[in-house]
């Protein structure tokens, strides 16, 4: 009885050895975000870093066009709305509903930090319109880095390998979406470090909160934290 209740125990959606790193990752993130907003607020004009990347990335020609125009889809209402229902609608079939929490929360929350920080921020692009940090970015690199964490948790990686996998999953999501958003000429490149920052600042806090929460809905703790108080 024991081991088939240890079993329906869904396991935690941030595993515990990568608690304290991602813990560090998000306040060095946070604190990166913060500090690029502070360089670029107010700011209507490429900076000279902007400028160098942005001269090297627009302009592309197909079939790469069609890569980039993919991928900004992904962060656009429709297309993010498909990824996240349909990633969710795996979670619930796998019987791991905190984890369909975090694929909703995670990237969600990373939008929403985005929407409100750009205002504050004052960037502007293209006559007048907010733009830093990068949603879109924010998004994927969010979207990566949950999906990152749930197989971490899923393949019980240790801390090592678990933080480099989790870490390359969000920097392929951010880099993928940034390079878009900059070839599309949507975003200063600067903005999508800003949406990277984001989503790295936002998704472990996030992760952790979600853990949390279904704990103490669930009056039992996920496999893994109830190993570490055995």
């Amino acid at each position: 009885m024991d081991r088939l209740a240890e079993e329906d125990r869904e396991p935690a959606v941030l595993p515990p050895a990568l608690r304290s790193w991602l813990g560090l990752v998000a306040v060095l993130a946070a604190t990166a975000a913060a500090v690029l907003g502070l360089r670029y607020a107010g700011h209507s004009e490429p900076g000279a870093v902007d400028a160098r990347i942005w001269a090297a990335a627009q302009g592309v020609g197909q079939p790469w066009r069609y890569v980039a125009d993919t991928a900004d889809f992904l962060g656009e209402p429709v297309g993010s709305v498909l990824l996240i229902a349909a990633t969710v609608t795996g979670c619930l079939l796998a019987r791991r509903p905190r984890a369909a929490v975090l694929v909703l929360a995670g990237p969600g929350l990373g939008v929403v930090a985005t929407t409100l920080l750009k205002p504050l921020v004052g960037r502007t692009i293209h006559g007048g319109h907010f733009s830093y940090p990068s949603g879109h970015t924010a998004f994927l690199a969010a979207f990566a880095l949950v999906v990152a964490l749930l197989a971490t948790g899923r393949l019980g990686l240790g801390r090592t390998a678990g933080a480099a996998f989790v870490l390359a999953a969000a920097l392929a999501g951010g880099t993928l979406m940034g390079w878009a958003q900059v070839a599309l000429d949507a975003h200063y490149p600067t903005d999508t470090l800003g949406g990277l920052c984001t989503a790295l600042a936002v998704v472990p806090a996030t992760a952790w909160l979600v853990d949390r929460t279904a704990d103490r809905f669930t009056g039992r703790p996920s496999n893994e934290a109830r190993r570490q108080q055995a």
